[in-house]
């Protein structure tokens, strides 16, 4: 900011000092609202104005009338004089300099656009639709039309809008600050929707801080820029209300619910390696889970973010859908497309932290405004991230509203809300020391706590159609249950022990696995203690890990065997379903963000195989209510053999009330077993429903012929069955 120039004694009527003419050209005035605009002087009105580089300028009315001609008071663009005017009111300018002539619609002769209501809201976190009022919106303001800008700064000094329109110059568009909810805020008349903008910020100690951007954007620029957008409300003809009637009357832990987990930037690139726009991603996407049986699509996170390999999980812009897919309306018209097909949309979601990227949230007003001040409470270790202040009401407002945004404006079907063990405790990845614990001594982040509580009641009870999944990999009790029985609210809660038990001994080699039966009949223990989803997630699949088809032991033949067979088992087990993109054809390689997924592996028997039984195993499990309905409740499910460590057998039933039972038996060693003998709850014929053996899959073809012969021998209801090596079964009774 150039140092203005010095300014001549001035005296007139409606007495306007040197200083203040000074703090206006110097942008550290901190309400130019005072002295710029429309201004009563007696009986009259006056008007000032600053407008770099006019010599004259006129004032007029909207409508064009003359009102004045004002004199030059400083010649850095600092006007004023008296206007014919019998009231307040907004007013334009006719600038000149030399042939040039331009108008300036005056942005401090408007009113404010928020009310006392919004600021006794706002300051309370009462307010559920903070996303209509905050950030940029077009509107009609006192005969004007433009855009209103607000942002949340209580300990600035100033603060200024910039952007094209105003040459990015802080000292053009002053915001007027309202006291009461520490909300800054201003309309910019003749200001067009698609400008780029952010905030110029003077801190509580006079120093300006790195531009902003806006953290309620609804768009932002394609990086490496960082500037926000100012965008139309969303318009979506919606065509889905018989998805969102289905989910918001249906109990939703009774419901099929099998997630394909994709990562927008790398699930297909077009030919020559760019991301797709959303509608080239609906074109193949879509029609892709409907053909697969797939019930949703969880998104990693799709919020604008600074840095591809971070995958969306530092997000600098929690309101605006990344501009690498293209405008905010290509998404909506992604969701659309899902709905009119009955798949439902997951946006993964991350309200742990945020990265101290200059243009974002950190240190936002020159203070620790959305992160604690305090290292031990506002710096994450692991990702050298902020942590949200749970604790401060504007900050969780900020959060919840965002909830509700893209529940309502895009209608979104769930929230995988992400590092919810990272909320919870205090001491999370951190050592002695190097955390405070709460009021009662203890480790657990009671902020925390309410937030998430707070966060499912207005969910819940603003969008039932919507469902919460907690990624929560510890003890904490009840993460599933509701508030009001103490507690966290969460419609669903991922199982990490089921993952990681199973993964532990899928990749033992067979002959080791007698001696670790455990690992798989110890989660029985806990299945129904939460509503679980089971994730085999993209968490498995990268750093090294390799995919899920590389962990697993043997040869190829045995390695798809043996992921197909685990495959089955998680279907048969209880809890809903999740699987990363590229796992359903046993992809080789670990997942990089980079590129596409290996598409062409599908030309290949054996990794063809693999996705006709993922397809398989989805419409199976949708369309018998045994496997799916008693999900997460315990009476749905019965020990058939639990014990038989040595030759590496589980079966179980599953059942539901008035539905056939399926009957799930997987042999995990590569030993072909004839006239295995199974109980079974009734006698008569039993059809087999599913095998991953089968020839189609690219496995041996052996099996039981379809059917299999269950009789009653003195009370016991028994059947001989042939075991494929390496291989789940499901069987039904036909009657």
């Amino acid at each position: 900011m150039k140092t203005p120039k010095a300014v001549p004694e001035v005296k007139l009527s409606w007495e306007i000092s040197a200083d203040e003419i000074t703090a206006i050209l110097a942008g550290s005035h901190s309400n130019p609202f005072a002295v710029l605009g429309v201004h009563p002087a007696g009986d009259a009105f006056v008007a000032r104005c600053f407008i770099p580089g006019a010599e004259e300028v006129t004032a007029m009315t909207l409508d064009g009338g003359v009102i004045g001609e004002l004199k030059q008071l400083h010649a850095d663009g600092f006007f004023a004089g008296p206007v014919s005017l019998t009231k307040l009111q907004p007013v334009r300018y006719r600038a000149r300099r030399g042939d040039s002539e331009w108008a300036v619609t005056d942005p401090y002769s408007f009113g404010p656009v928020l009310g006392p209501m919004d600021d006794y809201y706002a300051r309370e976190g009462s307010h559920l639709r903070l996303f209509d009022k905050m950030g940029a919106h077009l509107i009609k303001h006192d005969g004007a039309q433009g855009i209103h800008f607000a942002v949340w700064a209580p300990n600035a000094q100033r603060v200024s809008v910039v952007g094209d329109f105003n040459n990015w110059d802080g000292r053009r568009h002053v915001m007027r600050f309202r006291a009461d909810s520490g909300i800054w805020e201003i309309f910019a008349p003749d200001v067009p929707l698609g400008v780029a903008y952010k905030f110029e910020i003077r801190g509580h100690d006079g120093v300006l801080l790195p531009l902003k951007a806006d953290p309620f954007a609804r768009r932002s620029e394609l990086r490496p820029k960082t500037a926000s957008v100012a965008a139309a409300e969303l318009e979506q003809v919606w065509e889905d209300e018989a998805h969102l009637k289905h989910w918001r009357e249906t109990d939703k832990r009774r419901q099929p619910i099998s997630i394909y987990e994709v990562h927008a930037a790398s699930w297909q690139r077009r030919p020559d390696g760019t991301m797709p726009s959303w509608d080239e991603l609906a074109s193949s996407l879509i029609p892709y889970c409907v053909d697969m049986g797939f019930t949703h699509i969880e998104f990693l996170p799709i919020t604008e973010h600074p840095y591809d390999p971070s995958w969306g999980y530092q997000t600098t812009g929690l309101y605006a859908p990344t501009a690498r897919f293209g405008e905010p309306e290509g998404f909506a018209r992604f969701v659309n497309g899902c709905h009119k097909v009955g798949i439902g949309v997951i946006l993964d979601w991350v309200p742990a932290h945020f990265p101290t990227d200059e243009h974002g949230l950190g240190w936002f007003d020159g203070t620790a405004l959305y992160e604690h001040e305090d290292p031990r409470k506002g710096f994450h270790p692991d990702w050298n991230t902020a942590i949200y202040n749970f604790g401060r009401t504007e900050v969780v407002s900020y959060l919840v509203n965002n909830a509700l945004y893209w529940a309502e404006k895009f209608h979104l079907d769930g929230l995988r809300v992400d590092a919810v063990a990272s909320m919870l405790y205090l001491d999370y990845s951190r050592k002695h020391g190097e955390w405070i614990p709460n009021e009662y001594g203890g480790n657990e982040n009671l902020e925390a706590v309410r937030f998430l509580q707070d966060l499912n009641i207005r969910i819940y009870g603003q969008h039932p159609n919507v469902m919460t999944i907690a990624e929560e990999s510890t003890s904490w009790p009840k993460v599933s249950q509701p508030v009001h029985e103490g507690g966290l609210g969460f419609g669903f809660k991922w199982n990490m022990g089921f993952m990681h038990d199973t993964l532990s001994y899928m990749s033992r080699d067979p002959v080791h696995r007698k001696h670790h039966h455990n690992e798989l009949t110890f989660g029985l223990l806990y299945a129904y203690s939460e509503n679980f989803v089971l994730p085999l997630s993209h968490d498995e699949v990268v750093h090294g890990k390799g995919s899920l088809i590389a962990k697993m032991p043997g040869d190829d033949w045995q390695k798809f065997a043996n992921l197909r067979a685990y495959y089955a088992y998680m279907w048969g087990y209880p809890g809903k379903k999740l699987l990363f993109m590229g796992q359903e054809f046993a992809q080789w390689s670990e997942w990089s963000e980079e590129k596409s997924l290996d598409w062409n592996l599908l030309q290949y028997r054996m990794h063809e195989g693999m996705r006709r039984l993922v397809r398989d195993l989805n419409f199976t499990y949708r369309s018998k209510p045994a496997l799916h309905e008693r999900d997460c409740e315990g009476d749905g499910f019965e020990w058939l053999v639990a014990d038989d460590g040595e030759n590496s057998v589980f079966a179980w039933l599953r059942k539901a009330p008035g539905q056939k039972p399926v009957a799930v038996i997987t042999n995990f060693t590569p030993v072909y077993r004839e006239n295995y003998s199974i109980r079974l709850p009734s006698a008569g014929r039993w059809r087999e429903i599913l095998n991953t053996d089968a020839d189609i899959y690219g496995g041996s073809g052996k099996g039981n012929g379809g059917r299999v012969q269950a009789v009653n021998a003195g009370g016991d209801i028994t059947c001989s069955i042939t075991l494929p090596p390496l291989a789940t079964i499901m069987l039904e009774p036909e009657n």
